[in-house]
């Protein structure tokens, strides 16, 4: 076996997992992010899988100060303090890496730097070839011929590993150890190195090359020119300083003993419990294969701070959690094998009549419907299954002959149909989607445990498996037990015989009917349930109509355009080659890097990336714009191969065979706002600001010469929504008049009379209304317009000056949060805020933000909402042809009859201006043409 030995840098590869899943954190039901443990448990599973290391150790830092501190008061002063959730979770890191028989190794005054450093060299000597795993930079100073840098994989980049030969072209040195003054030169702001003032990295490489070393530089200093020597005469003590802080120790109070650091077989005993308490379904089996289940593996012991010893569960004080973060604890493992159950085929004709007599005495029941596939209108039913009581279910089989199976299907139409009857579900729209295809509309009230759950607790995961081990400790049987993994040789319920998929089937209904009795009370207790019976469960028939109703597409526009956007970038691409005077691949990011900054040099400061590529990424590109033409052409030439790519050769292949139309499917539980989303086609991002993607819209078209498209949507309503939960009165008197607001805010900001005001100060009004309830800075605004940051400062100053409600409303708004952990809408929807307290600045900073927009943009959401049930509600009572067919932000598209067009048009202004009844006049713009594009 080879002598190979990994030492990974424990806190900087905790801190990149934790950051790495900061927008969208892991917790589980009892309010652990596991987010940290979940990113290092799949990095140290890649290693060991792919990397094959005959020995390991992870090495931590403590929090004793070491020399680097007494040399420099202020080394490392200006950290920001570690996010709650990240210290909660190194206990749980340091359990997992012992679990898999791994040394944790840690030295009181001596850095994980240091540690690693010494263990690298003592193993070099004993024939190793070491790699020290760490995304840090300062460690290219250990390289050699037989010790590497290990850089992890990260944003869609492989991981990469750096020896002498790629430390020496990175760094532009001669010889290794000049990293060192390099860093030294340059500063390092993170750990608070002074560095040299005036001598970034390009400054610092360059001086290096010529004079080879800091002393070099100071002992020439009398050769350079204006500040740059004036900074090197003044600051040379700080200047070695510095590089006496960036040195690495090779002689921490460390030894390499070969046996203790040898790899071996991972603890199950340890980490079954560890996994189950963190709730890793999918990690879990991936260590120990399909039969590992979180339920059966109890967890052991308390929790152990990082060196041992215990300390209380993690929490949050002063912070009102979901519902679902403080979920119960069940004992054991539950799962089909060890629970009592009954579960009834029912499989022939008399069979199904008593089940429907019983489903018909009942004030509610749970159904489910098994199908041959996941898209509900292209998709055929293979089964039904019922249950109205805990631990009892019934199983439908529906036979493959279409006809049979409307026939089975009809026999269950009135207990289906019957408005008295309560019907519980889980991601109920699938199953009411699937029914309507066989002839039956679902009536009634009904109950979505996905809701139920999205409302109680928006920011995590849905989906049925989960929510029964969170909330009953029960596993149900997973699909692919039945059906082969994900791929495609993965069969269909179809092809499996009766008995298993009774027990799937019935196992659904039975836990989806405990779920509800879970989740009913838990949404009383919240105050949701008001949001929840008359917003989100309704919405479910509108979503579903809409979704079954479809909308045509013209597909010979699609074609002309497909054709017309080939020609444009054919033609693009030979523009840009002429002016770059070469030909390379458009679609490469490093060619394009290379032409633009080392052929063209359009910017001597161009950033690389991680892998030392240049950085091409659209903000870059658009700040590069206004210094070349070629630039433009190159955004442009990216525009429409998106357009072509993503929307206009994709529209025509999502036409339901069936139906001839696009049918989109609505997610209610996706946006933690209470936003809704689509799919197939994604509604929602189809393009609106440019010409180019405008022209998308032109295809979505009526249904025939009979019909015309409506677009009805809301002008500005997060600004007519934040000046009615502000009550600000400069705002609510701005468009009570029926001003333009932006003008108003301009004349405001500006101290102009309305007709004073210019086009640039409407636009900097505009952007500051806009910017505000995101969390807009001075900086960001100086950004967006590109104008000085004082001059922005300036504008936000008067801003708050002139609306001081609304300022007023932030300080409210985030004193509530931070006292309650959650804020909410008009309509009582909860967002959560778990970090709004938190000591760590960045985090604090993201969920302050989300306080302030989330009551405005779940308000704008609710709003939409309740005009689509109440639009839908009249469709259907005044028996009208028309129907609405999309939904994106906040517009609502209708195919319309031409001769109910007046109508319509009527009805969905009422019904939209009084969705929610405000102090603040609501605006709704109503538009009609031949295509979604004319009618918008």
């Amino acid at each position: 076996m080879s002598k190979k030995l990994f030492l990974l840098d424990g806190m900087a590869l905790v801190y990149r997992a934790h950051f790495a899943l900061s927008k969208n954190p892991r917790f589980t039901s009892n309010g652990i992010n596991t987010s940290a443990v979940m990113g290092f448990t799949n990095t140290l599973l890649e290693v060991l899988k792919k990397e094959n290391p005959s020995h390991i150790a992870v090495v931590f830092d403590t929090d004793a100060p070491t020399e680097r501190h007494s040399d420099y008061e202020a080394y490392k002063g200006h950290r920001q303090a570690m996010p709650e959730d990240l210290s909660a979770a190194l206990p749980y890191v340091v359990k997992l890496i012992e679990g898999f028989n791994i040394p944790v190794l840690t030295s009181d005054g001596f850095e994980a730097d240091d540690i690693i450093g010494t263990l690298a060299k003592k193993a070099e000597k004993e024939g190793y070839t070491v790699y020290c795993m760490t995304p840090d930079k300062d460690f290219a100073q250990l390289v050699s011929d037989n010790i590497f840098i290990y850089k992890p994989a990260r944003m869609g980049n492989g991981m990469e590993i750096l020896g002498v030969k790629e430390v020496l072209e990175k760094w532009e040195v001669e010889h290794v150890h000049q990293v060192i003054d390099i860093l030294g030169l340059w500063g390092d702001a993170v750990d608070n190195i002074p560095g040299i003032p005036g001598i970034g990295e390009k400054t610092a490489k360059a001086l290096i090359k010529q004079y080879g070393s800091m002393e070099g530089i100071i002992a020439n200093s009398h050769e350079l020119k204006g500040k740059q020597r004036e900074n090197v005469e003044t600051f040379a003590e700080q200047g070695l300083l510095s590089k006496k802080l960036a040195t690495i120790l090779l002689d921490a109070p460390v030894e390499f003993h070969e046996e203790s650091f040898r790899i071996g077989p991972p603890d199950r005993e340890k980490l079954e419990p560890l996994f189950a308490e963190l709730e890793f379904r999918t990690l879990g089996r991936r260590v120990f294969g399909e039969e590992f289940n979180i339920a059966d593996a109890k967890p052991q012991g308390g929790q152990m701070d990082l060196f041992g010893n215990p300390v209380e569960a993690p929490g949050i004080t002063n912070i009102t959690i979901s519902p679902a973060q403080a979920a119960m604890v069940v004992e054991g493992g539950k799962n089909i094998e060890n629970t009592p159950h009954t579960y009834h085929l029912i499989d022939t004709e008399e069979a199904r009549a008593e089940l429907i007599q019983l489903l018909s005495r009942q004030q509610a029941f749970c159904f489910d419907t098994e199908t041959t596939g996941v898209d509900a209108n292209n998709t055929e039913l293979v089964g039904l299954s019922f249950s109205v009581k805990p631990a009892e279910a019934f199983y439908v089989p529906i036979p493959f002959d279409q006809e049979e199976a409307k026939a089975i299907v009809q026999e269950f139409a009135d207990v289906f149909q019957t408005t008295s009857i309560k019907k519980i579900g889980q991601n109920i729209k699938f199953d009411v989607l699937i029914l309507k295809w066989y002839g039956v509309n679902v009536a009634g009230e009904l109950f979505d445990t996905m809701l139920a759950h999205y409302l109680l607790d928006p920011d995590t995961r849905h989906n049925m498996d989960v929510l029964s081990e969170n909330y009953l400790g029960y596993k149900p049987i997973a699909i692919t037990e039945l059906i082969g993994k994900k791929g495609k040789n993965q069969g269909s319920l179809r092809e499996v015989d009766v008995e298993s998929v009774k027990d799937y089937a019935s196992e659904d209904a039975d836990i989806t009917l405990q779920l509800q009795q879970v989740f009913e009370p838990m949404l009383t207790e919240v105050k949701a349930d008001k949001l929840f019976s008359e917003v989100e469960n309704p919405l479910v028939y509108v979503l579903a109509d809409m979704e079954i109703e479809g909308v045509r597409i013209d597909m010979e526009q699609l074609k002309n355009y497909s054709a017309e956007l080939e020609t444009d970038i054919n033609r693009l691409e030979a523009v840009v080659y002429d002016k770059a005077g070469v030909k390379f691949n458009l679609a490469s990011p490093k060619q394009l890097g290379e032409v633009l900054f080392d052929k063209l040099k359009l910017d001597e400061k161009a950033k690389k990336t991680k892998t030392g590529q240049y950085q091409t990424g659209e903000d870059v590109l658009l700040a590069l714009a206004p210094k070349s033409d070629i630039v433009q052409d190159i955004l442009d030439f990216r525009q429409m191969c998106k357009l072509k790519s993503t929307y206009v050769d994709a529209l025509p292949l999502l036409v339901n065979p069936k139906t001839g139309r696009v049918h989109t499917s609505y997610n209610q539980a996706v946006a933690a706002t209470g936003r809704l989303s689509s799919n197939n086609p994604n509604l929602q991002n189809i393009p609106i600001k440019t010409a180019r993607g405008r022209e998308v819209r032109k295809a979505f078209i009526p249904r025939d010469e009979n019909h015309i498209l409506l677009s009805a949507d809301y002008s500005q309503i997060e600004l007519r929504i934040i000046a009615e939960i502000s009550e600000d009165p400069n705002m609510m008197d701005a468009f009570m008049q029926g001003l333009d607001i932006h003008t108003a805010t301009a004349a405001k900001v500006y101290g102009v009379s309305l007709e004073e005001v210019t086009a640039d100060q409407r636009r900097n009004a505009k952007a500051v209304n806009f910017g505000i309830i995101y969390g807009q800075s001075a900086f960001g605004l100086s950004q967006t317009l590109g104008i000085p940051r004082k001059e922005a400062g300036d504008i936000i100053a008067n801003y708050f000056e002139q609306y001081q409600g609304i300022k007023k409303y932030m300080a409210n708004t985030m004193n509530f949060a931070r006292e309650n952990g959650y804020v909410e809408t008009i309509m009582g929807r909860r967002r959560y805020l778990r970090d709004i307290n938190s000591a760590n600045q960045t985090v604090r900073g993201f969920a302050e933000r989300n306080a302030i927009n989330a009551p405005i943009q779940g308000s704008a959401a609710d709003m939409i909402k309740i005009a689509m049930i109440q639009i839908h509600r009249d469709i259907m009572a005044q028996g009208l042809q028309s129907r609405m067919t999309m939904q994106v932000h906040d517009e609502l598209v209708f195919d319309v009859l031409l001769s109910e067009k007046e109508q319509m048009k009527a009805l969905i202004k009422d019904r939209m201006q009084n969705a929610i009844k405000t102090k603040v006049p609501l605006v709704v713009e109503v538009g009609e043409g031949l295509n979604w594009l004319e009618a918008h």
